[in-house]
């Protein structure tokens, strides 16, 4: 017998001991208070066992399915409001994979964050749900000398130990230092590896002022908390210098002048290894990312679905990655035309399509692969983008814990991707994308959404 079986068995032996002991204590108290035995009490009857009532339940296979005309009956109130601009969209009846409601669904219009919507899906088909992405130390070439190669890990973290980091269960750059320390090299300088990535650093049709806004950082392979400046606010700028600013970090904690950091990518080929951190898994990064619709985030996913595939880590890599993976698994990619993996470009054309189809091989049974995107999606008044969506209005609420949806908000533009249970419990997908809208573009948007929830539009 193991040294482990003994102590299990001991360990049964221990807990039968102590349970017939508690039984002969019971009765004698039993005996002593009452004057009779426990076996007295034992014909009373046992109160009936507690039963659950679920609120989440499953939907009924027998839903009775809407007829497509009904629904447009109740979708042209809103639809004729003015500030939903140019809209297309399309509403399909997920079990059956039916169209019931479409508006030039093949036009392709500028998607804003639906599209991470691709990007999500693109790496939950390519993938291992649980990877990770690492980031290293290595010695320098010259004496002292120490590289931070970047493994493309934007969630981690200049929070020092103890402190919460902005990315759930995110490595931190602290760790590594240690990690460093413990080698027993005297580091005199710190060089930053960039060359995990490729390409430019700004995507097209990128607005730079968005980097002092807060939206995005310049793409570089080793940054610190999503390359924000200020990782304790959603305000927060990002850096025009993410990779310098992680190995400026890396040096304050190896007690380095910071001015003896440089980015000198490729300066890591030949070194040791000295240290090593670990993202979270790939379904926590895909959760911030989606919840938060996190650019940044979206445009490192892009690129891991790039080198699964053997393309550059670069925009264009990852663009034509994830368009390569979704139309392999038979989504209608015609038209689409991406420059980047988060949908910020005002350069970037998709179609409702598109988009539907994403959410409908989700929804389905045809692709189990993509079946967590369901649960990846903000909840109409509960969850991310969507949390404080859905709460205000008699048209609205109906939809608020029913809707979940990949929003998608720029200048002019406002869009919706996902899946929504109608009143009569049918599930249906969706896919809106409106383009110069007005001023209430987003209400309008919304107002079309819920009324796909209230509809119950079955013959």
């Amino acid at each position: 017998m193991r040294p482990s079986q003994w102590r299990r068995s001991t360990h049964v032996a221990v807990s039968v001991a102590v349970l017939l002991l508690v039984a002969v204590v019971v009765a004698v108290a039993a005996m002593l208070t009452t004057g009779r035995s426990t076996e007295a009490s034992a014909g009373k009857p046992t109160p009936p066992a507690a039963t659950a009532n679920p609120g989440v339940v499953p939907v009924a296979d027998s839903a009775p399915k809407p007829v497509p005309d009904r629904l447009a009956a109740k979708l042209a109130p809103v639809l004729a409001d003015p500030n939903l601009g140019d809209l297309t969209g399309r509403v399909t009846d997920a079990m059956t994979d039916t169209v019931l409601w479409e508006q030039r669904a093949d036009v392709p219009m500028q998607p804003a964050s639906t599209n991470k919507s691709l990007t999500a899906a693109a790496a939950l088909l390519t993938l291992d749900r649980d990877a990770r992405l690492t980031t290293r130390v290595f010695s320098g070439s010259r004496p002292g000398a120490v590289v931070l190669k970047g493994g493309g890990d934007p969630t981690l973290s200049a929070a020092p130990p103890g402190e919460d980091p902005w990315y759930r269960d995110a490595a931190r750059i602290s760790d590594l230092a240690e990690q460093v320390r413990g080698s027993g090299i005297e580091v005199t300088s710190v060089q930053v590896d960039t060359s995990a990535y490729s390409g430019p650093t700004i995507a097209p049709g990128w607005d730079p002022l968005d980097i002092d806004g807060g939206d995005i950082a310049p793409m570089e392979s080793v940054m610190l908390d999503g390359g924000r400046t200020q990782p304790v606010s959603v305000d927060s700028a990002r850096s025009h210098t993410p990779a310098l600013d992680a190995g400026r970090a890396l040096a304050a904690w190896l007690n380095i002048d910071p001015a003896k950091v440089s980015v000198q990518p490729g300066s890591a080929s030949g070194g040791k290894e000295l240290g090593a951190v670990q993202s979270p898994p790939l379904m926590s990064r895909l959760r911030d990312m989606m919840n938060a619709s996190d650019n940044v985030m979206a445009e490192a996913m892009g690129r891991e679905v790039a080198a699964a595939q053997n393309r550059p880590q670069s925009f264009d890599g990852a663009a034509r990655a994830v368009l390569g993976v979704l139309s392999d698994a038979g989504i209608d990619t015609t038209g689409a035309r991406i420059f980047d993996s988060s949908g910020l470009s005002v350069d970037d054309r998709l179609t409702a399509e598109t988009l539907d189809e994403v959410a409908q091989a989700a929804a389905g049974d045809d692709h189990p692969k993509l079946r967590p995107l369901v649960d990846l999606l903000p909840i109409a008044g509960g969850s991310g983008t969507l949390s404080n969506r859905y709460l205000d209005t008699p048209i609205v609420k109906p939809a608020a814990g029913f809707l979940r949806a990949k929003t998608g908000s720029l200048t002019g533009t406002n869009s919706l991707s996902g899946i929504v249970t109608d009143s009569s419990g049918r599930v249906l997908t969706f896919a809106l994308i409106s383009n110069n809208a007005g001023p209430t573009g987003r209400i309008a948007l919304d107002n079309v959404a819920a009324t796909l929830r209230a509809c119950g539009c079955s013959a």
